[in-house]
Formats: C-alpha cells, sequence, structure tokens
C-alpha cells in the first residue's frame, strides 16, 4: 500500500477531505484563485529557500539581493570564499550554516548533472524530483515542495508555518502532525491542479485572518468548517 492510499484509508480521513471543497470555495471567493505564474528559476528557488530558513521572508529577501548583486553567476557563488559569502549574506541570519550549505549544493548539482542546473527536474515524475532534490544536504520536504510547485509547475503541495498552523486549525490536518509529514496528507486532500492556489491562499489567510497568537474568527468566513472554532479554542 502506497503512503497516499495508506493516508486515505487512515481514521478520519474522510471527515477531513469533506472539508476541503467548502474551505476552498471560501478563499477563492475571498481571495481569488491565483493561477500558476513562473517565479524564480529552479536553482534560484533553492537557494531563495535555504536563505529563507529560520529568518523573516525581509531577511531572506534582502540577503537573496545581496547575493544577486555581489555574485553574476551561480558558478561565482560556488567559488566564493566561504568568509566572503558569509558577509554578503549575513541579513538572512544562521549565515555561517547557509553560506557553506549553498556552496554544497551549487557543487552536488553540477557533480551530478554537469551545469548549476535544476531544469531537468520539470521533465521527472513528482515522487523521482522530489527525492531528488531532498538528496541535498538541509533540503527537506517544505523546500524540495516549494521548488517543484512554484519554479518547476510539478504537483506538490509545500506546508510553511501558515498552512501548518491554519490546517490544524481547521481540521485538515491531525492536531500534532509534524510539518514534513503534513505535506502527504495535504497532497492527498487537495486536487493537484488546486496545489498552487490553494496553498498561497492558505498562506493569505493565516497572514491576514487566521494569525498565530490572535485568530481574527469575527472576520473569518470558515468557522462553520473549523474545528478550532467548533471546539470554542
Amino acid at each position: 500500500m502506497s503512503k497516499r492510499d495508506s493516508i486515505q484509508n487512515g481514521p478520519d480521513f474522510a471527515r477531513r477531505q469533506a472539508k476541503y471543497a467548502p474551505v476552498r470555495a471560501a478563499l477563492t471567493e475571498m481571495y481569488g484563485y491565483p493561477e500558476w505564474r513562473p517565479s524564480l528559476p529552479p536553482v534560484d528557488e533553492l537557494v531563495a529557500c535555504i536563505l529563507s530558513q529560520s529568518t523573516t521572508d525581509l531577511n531572506s529577501e534582502r540577503a537573496f539581493d545581496a547575493l544577486k548583486a555581489r555574485y553574476p553567476t551561480w558558478e561565482a557563488v560556488r567559488d566564493a570564499p566561504v568568509e566572503e559569502l558569509v558577509q554578503v549574506i549575513h541579513s538572512a541570519g544562521l549565515a555561517n550554516q547557509k553560506a557553506p550549505r549553498i556552496q554544497e549544493a551549487l557543487r552536488f548539482i553540477e557533480r551530478e548533472r554537469g551545469a548549476i542546473n535544476l531544469d531537468f527536474l520539470a521533465d521527472l515524475p513528482p515522487a523521482e524530483a522530489r527525492a531528488w532534490l531532498t538528496r541535498l544536504r538541509g533540503v527537506g520536504m517544505k523546500t524540495a515542495s516549494i521548488v517543484m510547485c512554484f519554479a518547476l509547475n510539478l504537483p506538490a503541495f509545500p506546508v510553511d508555518t501558515h498552512v501548518h498552523r491554519v490546517g490544524q486549525r481547521i481540521g485538515l490536518l491531525p492536531p500534532g502532525i509534524s510539518a514534513d509529514d503534513a505535506h502527504a496528507v495535504m497532497e492527498a486532500i487537495v486536487e493537484p491542479p488546486d496545489y498552487y492556489a490553494f496553498h498561497l491562499n492558505l498562506i493569505r489567510h493565516g497572514r491576514e485572518i487566521c494569525q498565530a497568537r490572535r485568530p481574527r474568527c469575527e472576520r473569518c468566513p470558515l468557522t462553520g468548517h473549523c474545528d478550532h472554532y467548533q471546539r470554542g479554542t
């Protein structure tokens, strides 16, 4: 039995899946339906994800912009003195860890593929693309799924802190599930063509309404489907 089949045959899955259609409809009415469009090239997306780990979007964006301004190619990043690279990306935090991790990833890609390019992943089955990406040290389910979803238009559902929180509150995800395990559950519940749009709408909902410390339930269109609200918690 595949992992997907195991999830779909698990306890309470039918109840969780039944939430998907009305939640999707409510979020689409509130935020619209984002259509996929290319964002960054795959290698750029990978490096941006590494920079984003354990920091804010603003800090990681500053570090990525500084990186691109300082180095004209990924080969230049690969060959830069690591101490210099640490200084360039310092705004992302944990630069002493992220700089060598970025260089190691670039060297791995070139060693495996002969060039620093990940476009080939678009032609692989999603499971193989994810398996290839997670061979990179420091690349887990979230980073691999972001690269696949946003840069390659492959069916993968990234689970960030907003999706993880909102998914559990609504009841799409079981309470206490890890973020890594949540990827497979969301991919079993959501229809693949909706991965991109539903992911973005859940993030927006988490930022604007279902915030971490004080969810604005009085403004939320999902209260009729939300386990958190129905429990009065």
